[in-house]
């Protein structure tokens, strides 16, 4: 339904939003082996964090999200009822029901409003307020949150006529046949009309089996071009380019700690030895123990309660929490996950992926 900007609701006031949190993770791995990827960490906060956040900034109090995969742990960080101005409702999912029949989960909860979803590994400052307003003047049961990308190779490229009405789709095209440069963020408006399109207790997928619905039937559905920032943390190369594109200030997000000095941001209660070395940007976490002499060389991430042993040079990297690198340990390019434990010594190959709770043996 179309409505005079004038009634309009300030911001996402009384408006649901569906955020997808169910899936596996499988091109993360093995990051995520032992958290989900909404948990995974960017800018040492979980990206489930920082949609929640998005959602707040815009006004919405009520969020919903399916789980499947290591569910319970999204439950745990984020437990269920009043969050922070956030009433938050989950379903668990006993097989994975695919985007659109994760959210006609909550077809009863909804009820005739209109809603967002947001992917749950989507990392962005997108302006929710201006997208919502965008979808309630066009008037249509859709609306989807489109992007320029430079290789549409990798993603499904969205075709729009002159008024930004979606016209068609293709599924990753080469170049010299892509027909748009326009690419789906995974964010999208919708009326409650749009539950009559999703059949219910199923499988069912948005972009493979709903929207080639609407456009065969001619339902209006648009197309919204966002003025942001917006990354799919779905492999490791955008995992790591949303971490640094964060640090370097890229995107609006909440970064945590202080400025210690110009490009290095430190957490509390953090100890920093003598002679340490620091080539910005850097982010230390909270309760980190810095050895003598190390050389911390941005972009760099370490999480909380890590202890880098006197001598060791960290460059390029992300590491998460409660790692402890003994001296002289060398490590570029890498990601280490959780509670990894590397003797002295150590030069990690650079590019390596290390595993939660691994140990990296003393060279002999």
């Amino acid at each position: 339904m179309n409505r005079a900007s004038s009634e309009m609701p300030r911001g996402l006031s009384g408006t649901p939003v569906v955020l997808l949190a169910a899936g596996a993770g499988t091109r993360l791995r093995p990051l995520t082996g032992t958290v989900p990827k909404p948990l995974a960490p960017v800018v040492n906060r979980p990206v489930f964090g920082h949609l929640l956040d998005l959602v707040r900034r815009h006004g919405g109090t009520e969020v919903f999200a399916n789980l499947h995969y290591l569910g319970h742990l999204i439950e745990q960080a984020y437990p269920p009822g009043n969050s922070g101005g956030l009433g938050i409702t989950y379903r668990h999912e006993s097989e994975l029901l695919g985007t659109a029949g994760g959210v006609a989960n909550f077809r009863e909860a909804i009820g005739e409003r209109t809603f967002l979803v947001l992917s749950g590994d989507a990392f962005t400052d997108v302006d929710l307020s201006a997208f919502l307003a965008s979808h309630r003047e066009r008037g249509g049961i859709a609306t989807a949150a489109l992007t320029r990308a430079r290789d549409v190779s990798q993603f499904g490229v969205v075709v729009t006529d002159q008024n930004g009405r979606i016209e068609g789709f293709q599924e990753k095209p080469a170049f010299e046949d892509a027909m748009s440069d326009l690419v789906n963020c995974g964010i999208y408006a919708f009326e409650a009309d749009i539950f009559d399109f999703i059949p219910p207790d199923t499988f069912v997928d948005f972009g493979h089996d709903v929207f080639p619905v609407l456009l065969a039937a001619r339902v209006p559905f648009y197309g919204w071009t966002i003025d942001g920032y917006w990354n799919d943390i779905g492999s490791i190369q955008e995992y790591v380019r949303s971490n640094f594109d964060a640090l370097h200030g890229l995107v609006q997000v909440e970064v945590p700690g202080r400025e210690m000095r110009p490009f290095v941001r430190v957490g509390a209660d953090v100890k920093i030895g003598p002679d340490v070395e620091f080539a910005g940007p850097v982010l230390i976490g909270d309760g980190c123990r810095i050895g003598a002499g190390a050389k911390l060389r941005g972009p760099l991430i370490l999480g909380s309660t890590c202890e880098i042993g006197a001598g060791a040079v960290f460059s390029g990297s992300i590491a998460w929490s409660g790692i402890n690198a003994g001296s002289d340990v060398d490590l570029a390019n890498c990601i280490v996950g959780d509670h990894v434990t590397i003797a002295p010594g150590v030069v990690a190959e650079p590019g390596s992926v290390i595993a939660s709770h691994a140990v990296i043996a003393e060279v002999t």
